[in-house]
């Protein structure tokens, strides 16, 4: 999609092992279609050369305040006036003391210290030992840096090249990406609390056989990740289903319709807004076995007794809070036929004010789909697109009908 198109990134790179992942970083990054400038500090020309960079970027790597091929001799000036925003991956111990500091001592803290605050973000990366990340200093450090303005991405948990294991590893590249991506986004949905569901249901027919569906998740997961980038605080519920959590997302698992029905519940109390994009089963087993159900030789299949499962949107839907316009309610539709005349009559039947339809067996598992709007006025359709980018449109067709709900406290 380009998501960073027409970005220009400076990106710093400090001395850590986690220099082989600022080569990842970079090539993501043009692939957004951000152009990128790579500055490096002395210590990180030890772990990774700035040929590797100049390759990968397709530009000259800076290193030197007193480089003379800026006519003025003012890189640190030059470079930061043209940034949308200095990346610093990995970001050192060391270095983060330097921004408390205000040093200026080589090029990369001079053009962050030189950066015109309010215009270029500067957006940090750390990477260390986990003693040092934890070490009071280095937190201290850290809550002066974001109070001076800068955001500190924060860090993962795992092996470290010491040999030691805990917090502090530099997050991966696609993390990085995500989170500039989610920075620039506009925040159509600042101040709201979002819920989703996502995936199937499964309903156990005994220990090891259940019903379920063929729903991957993937277009909840996408709604939780561009609504999580409109700057809402968001909770997603998720079935059965094997995908990684959105970053800034706050995930529920759950198995069964009812167990679904419980976590919505109680994250609707607070919520905003609510995306019903599961699929959830329509019914369940009566009443599932203790044990395996087996084959008794006889040819005959066991007679199995269904009960309906709790609508969980229709439930929420009628909720003291959205019928009062304190939750909107967005539902969705998976169809196999006659999508409009299913999806207008699913939207009177629920009670909410947005139906979201699609032809199921058309888009389950796939990275694209079609979305057709139904509201009180009418429907429109959304062409078919990556379910990323239905996944934005529709945040934003969500955002512009919520100017009737209360300000959230």
């Amino acid at each position: 999609m380009n998501e960073l198109a027409g970005k220009h990134i400076v990106l710093g790179l400090t001395g850590g092992v986690a220099c082989y992942k600022a080569a990842e970083l970079c090539r993501l990054l043009i692939k957004e279609g951000a152009t990128v400038q790579v500055v490096m500090t002395e210590a990180a020309e030890q772990f990774i050369t700035p040929v590797t960079l100049q390759a990968l970027s397709g530009r000259t790597v800076y290193g030197s305040q007193w480089d003379a091929r800026e006519p003025n001799n003012m890189p640190h000036i030059n470079l930061s006036r043209e940034a949308d925003a200095i990346v610093i991956a990995p970001c050192s111990a060391d270095f983060i003391a330097r921004l408390v500091q205000g040093r200026a001592d080589e090029l990369l803290s001079l053009l962050c210290l030189a950066r015109p605050i309010e215009r270029v973000p500067l957006l940090l990366a750390p990477a260390m030992n986990r003693e040092m990340w934890a070490h009071p200093a280095t937190q201290r450090n850290l809550a002066q840096v974001a109070q001076d303005g800068a955001v500190v991405l924060g860090v993962g948990s795992g092996d470290q090249a010491c040999g030691e294991t805990g917090d502090g590893r530099m997050l991966e590249a696609e993390e990085i990406t995500e989170e500039l991506i989610a920075f620039f986004a506009p925040k159509h949905l600042a101040g709201h609390k979002v819920l989703v569901t996502a995936g199937p249901t499964f309903e156990a027919m005994d220990p090891v056989r259940g019903i379920t569906n063929h729903s991957s998740g993937k277009m909840g997961f996408h709604i939780a990740r561009a609504a999580r980038e409109a700057g809402a605080e968001v909770t997603l519920v998720a079935g059965p289903v094997h995908l990684p959590t959105p970053r800034g997302v706050r995930r529920v698992d759950v198995q069964s319709a009812r167990q679904m029905l419980a976590a919505v519940e109680q994250q609707a109390a607070t919520a905003t807004v609510f995306v019903a994009t599961a699929a959830v089963a329509d019914w369940r087993p009566a009443q599932a076995s203790e044990q395996k159900i087996k084959k008794d030789g006889s040819g005959l299949a066991p007679t199995l007794a269904f009960t309906e499962n709790p609508d969980i949107l229709a439930s929420v839907a009628q909720s003291d809070r959205a019928r009062s316009g304190a939750l909107y309610c967005v539902g969705f539709a998976a169809e196999s036929h006659d999508l409009l005349a299913h999806a207008t009559a699913k939207r009177a039947r629920k009670g909410v004010p947005l139906l979201v339809g699609n032809i199921g067996p058309a888009a389950f598992g796939q990275d694209d789909n079609a979305l057709l709007l139904v509201d009180a006025g009418g429907h429109r359709e959304l062409p078919h697109a990556s379910k990323r980018l239905l996944a934005r449109q529709l945040v934003q067709e969500i955002a512009a009908r919520l100017p009737s709900l209360p300000p959230r406290a």
